[in-house]
């Protein structure tokens, strides 16, 4: 594991920082390493999440209604 030191951190953004770990239940450096970690993840889509989630379960075949014409289309002849 690597170590890396921050200087010169604006006072407001420590004391924001030391507010935002209390409420997650961690130490300031826990805080620091989550959002780190959640900064440099690769972006997924929701979609893509949600699918990686259920591949396990499998998918499912759904039987799908014929696309033919259900009604008369309009005249706009007149």
């Amino acid at each position: 594991m690597a170590d890396l030191s921050i200087r010169n951190l604006d006072d407001g953004v420590r004391e924001s920082l030391r507010v935002r770990a209390a409420a997650h239940g961690r130490s300031m450096e826990a805080e620091v390493r989550a959002i780190l970690t959640e900064a440099v993840r690769p972006e997924t889509s929701w979609l893509q999440t949600w699918h990686e989630r259920f591949q396990e379960a499998g998918g499912i075949d759904l039987d799908l209604p014929s696309r033919g014409s259900s009604r008369t289309p309009p005249d706009f002849t007149e």
